[in-house]
């Protein structure tokens, strides 16, 4: 390390890194600091210090033309290299970064990429007698107070293990030499106290610089592509992503308590722990706490530790603490050692216009973007309340998933939405990539919208996206969507898609109103849906296998739904009547006869003698098991409740399974209880009581009608005819 070249070997996100190294900056005060990260992110540095950049915060750094290839370099408060960038900061430093350029990285994706086949760190924890390497450094290094000659042993060590290390690969050695071109600028440039801020592992490649020939040549000829840069918000939770330096820690929500109390830790976290059991009503008494920092501390000392790790804490705080339980720990866990913090970035950093402005209508809307997961309830007869649903779904269609549509239990009105919102970092990126269609979030939804429909061949899908559209109050795209359903309803002539296709049109139009879009529109196209599913249907619903009727089954459904939205009475008499044609054909699955004869009752156009009959001939003998079975299940699917009343079908399904012969019997069981499967307790107890009320009046019923039936008289003119046909002699 020659003396105007200070290395200072650190772990990305590590807290007794970052403290140490603020301690050796003060003393060394540098006139330059050399960061490890992206030099295409210089001209962001500034932003360091900035009231409104809060960390955690990523730098993002993209090609234009492909975010999707976006790299991410997260800094954390307690990081080395934002406390570095911090110090320069405060002190009115020059800060550079002094990576290999994400330009060049990315223009030679395909370059040799070799990772080390193991953790360089391993050999290190062993002779310490540690099994995890990570374990080791947590204990040598995080916590470790006095900072009194850290970085000089990190540097020896690593230099011993380089020495007989394998090649690290290409990149790698690219990645150093443009870092050593970096620091040589700085020397020439004049600086005197250079500060070099690196992984521990490249420290000793750095330290001195050395001539320039070798490394030239290593980065002679790479190419470069156009990228862009930005600060985003991130999130301790993400900061396990391994990106831009390969960096992750997995208990972010731990180091950062390291970083702000590094004093007495292990009692500052037990009670922390004891706060969050206590908000969710589970036990955490003082007693407990004081035990728990008691076993933590007896851990460590038979461990040989210098004051009680993570895992110590971990096994004391289950132990005691959450009482054995697993479950209270994972929310620890979740809550403490993960969190969800999320930072800030400001407004007046570079964006593309697309995120500014998105940010614009959360402001407006007072819809705070945030890690934590929360329920949103919204009345679309509220103005400020609409558009926020309007934005949802539009950020839906540009998969940018911030908000998440919700079943309103209890709440049926049209005018009700209920989302489940959570931000994640990733979703800056998806905003990047969701630019390509336009500069607004609702230029660049309608441009999505159209492309999607110009490339989907299925119309249920392209049914679903007209749905999505109107709630969206997308027009241009609600327009083009709706002349796609057209032409693809006249090229496809198969009943399912047709039929999964008329519902979300027949929400639109029902609802559409709600939303300002004319059912007038939707209508014409629902229409001639419809009338090719009348055409198709017969076609479709015969010689059908078990799966493919439950589809049909499925999609029967739909219409049905459909239907009822439309409330059109002549198209519902049109449907009836088909399915009335269909009732009785063999060709047909029972399954879906079963169902056909289902929604004939209970339309009203099959009275109580028609489905008599219908059971009785369906739960014959002379029907093949299954197939009574499967008519069963279709007649009993929506409910039994309707269906308690009519004897005539009990009566069926009972002499059905009494005349079954045993292997039969034990064929059709299986297939009866899968029918009845679908019930809550309410409708099966109601079933029960009147199998249990049927059966004893059946018993009584038919015993009465045997001995009534028996004329002895009768019988014995019968008897000598009945000998003599046996051979037999008639006393």
């Amino acid at each position: 390390m020659t003396e105007r070249v200070h290395v200072f070997g650190i772990r990305h996100h590590g807290p007794g890194s970052a403290r140490a190294l603020g301690t050796a900056l003060d003393a060394l005060l540098p006139d330059v600091i050399l960061v490890e990260g992206p030099p295409d992110a210089d001209e962001l540095v500034g932003f360091v210090g900035h009231e409104q950049l809060r960390p955690p915060v990523a730098l993002l750094v993209y090609p234009p033309e492909d975010p999707g290839r976006g790299v991410f370099y997260p800094f954390a408060v307690f990081s080395p290299e934002w406390q570095a960038l911090s110090w320069a900061a405060a002190h009115r430093v020059p800060a550079r970064f002094m990576d290999l350029p994400q330009a060049m990285q990315l223009a030679s994706e395909g370059a040799e990429r070799e990772a080390r086949s193991a953790d360089p760190l391993e050999a290190l924890a062993r002779a310490a007698g540690y099994d995890d390497p990570e374990q080791w450094w947590e204990h040598a290094i995080e916590q470790r107070l006095e900072p009194a000659g850290l970085f000089a042993g990190l540097l020896e060590a690593m230099a011993a293990l380089r020495a007989g290390a394998p090649d690290p690969g290409l990149r790698e050695r690219q990645r150093e030499a443009y870092m050593r071109r970096s620091i040589r600028v700085a020397l020439k440039e004049g600086f005197e106290r250079i500060a070099v801020v690196c992984g521990a592992w490249h420290a000793p490649a750095l330290a001195d610089p050395g001539p320039a020939k070798a490394d030239d040549a290593l980065l002679k000829g790479l190419a470069r592509t156009k990228v862009e840069t930005t600060w985003i918000p991130w999130t301790h939770s993400r900061l396990s992503f391994r990106s831009g330096y390969g960096a992750g820690v997995g208990s972010p929500g731990w180091y950062a308590h390291l970083w702000t109390v590094p004093d007495r830790a292990p009692i500052r976290w037990v009670t922390q722990a004891a706060q969050l059991l206590r908000g969710e009503d589970l036990d955490a008494s003082p007693a407990s706490i004081i035990e728990t920092v008691r076993l933590a501390e007896a851990l460590a000392a038979l461990r040989d530790r210098p004051m009680a790790g993570l895992s110590e804490l971990r096994d004391a705080t289950l132990s005691i603490l959450c009482g054995g339980e697993a479950a209270a720990l994972q929310l620890i866990h979740d809550r403490l050692e993960i969190g969800e913090s999320l930072g800030e970035v400001p407004a007046d950093a570079p964006a593309v216009p697309l995120q500014r402005d998105l940010e614009a209508h959360q402001r407006s809307l007072r819809l705070r973007p945030s890690s934590e997961i929360r329920e949103l309830d919204l009345d679309l007869r509220k103005e400020n309340d609409r558009e926020r649903s309007r934005l949802l779904h539009r950020l839906r269609l540009l998969g940018i998933d911030w908000g998440q549509p919700l079943e309103a239990m209890g709440k049926t009105g049209t005018f009700h939405e209920l989302w489940r919102l959570q931000w994640d970092p990733q979703m800056a990126l998806s905003v990047v990539e969701a630019s390509v269609f336009g500069q607004t979030v609702e230029s660049a939804a309608t441009a999505a919208a159209q492309k999607k429909s110009d490339g989907e061949q299925e119309l249920p899908a392209l049914a679903a996206l007209l749905d999505l559209c109107i709630l969206a109050e997308l027009d241009g795209a609600v327009l083009r969507v709706l002349a796609r359903i057209q032409e693809q309803a006249a090229l496809h002539s198969g009943a399912a898609h047709l039929m999964s296709a008329m519902l979300p049109l027949a929400r639109a139009a029902r609802y559409g109103d709600v939303r300002g879009t004319p059912k007038e529109r939707v209508l014409p196209v629902l229409e001639g849906l419809f009338e090719r599913v009348l055409i198709a249907l017969p076609a479709a619903s015969a010689s059908l296998d078990d799966e493919a009727a439950a589809q049909m089954l499925e999609a029967m459904d739909r219409v049905e739904e459909a239907l009822r939205l439309a409330g059109r009475e002549d198209w519902r008499r049109e449907w009836l009547e088909v399915l009335a044609s269909l009732t009785g054909k063999d060709s047909v699955h029972g399954l879906l006869r079963g169902r056909f004869v289902r929604v004939r009752h209970d339309s009203g156009t099959l009275d109580e003698g028609g489905l008599h009959a219908a059971s009785r001939f369906a739960l014959s003998t002379a029907v093949p098991a299954a197939q009574a079975a499967a008519w069963l299940t279709g007649l009993l699917r929506g409910g039994a409740v309707s269906l308690l009343h009519e004897d005539g079908v009990w009566r069926a399904l009972d002499r059905w399974l009494r005349e079954l012969t045993p292997e039969v019997f034990d064929e059709a069981v299986p297939l009866v209880r899968r029918a009845f499967s679908t019930f809550q307790g309410p409708e099966l107890r109601a079933m029960g009581e009147k199998v249990k009320r049927f059966g004893s009046e059946g018993a009584e019923t038919r015993s009465v009608e045997t001995e009534e039936e028996i004329d002895a008289q009768r019988a014995d003119r019968v008897l000598p005819v009945l000998a003599h046909l046996l051979g037999s002699r008639h006393a």
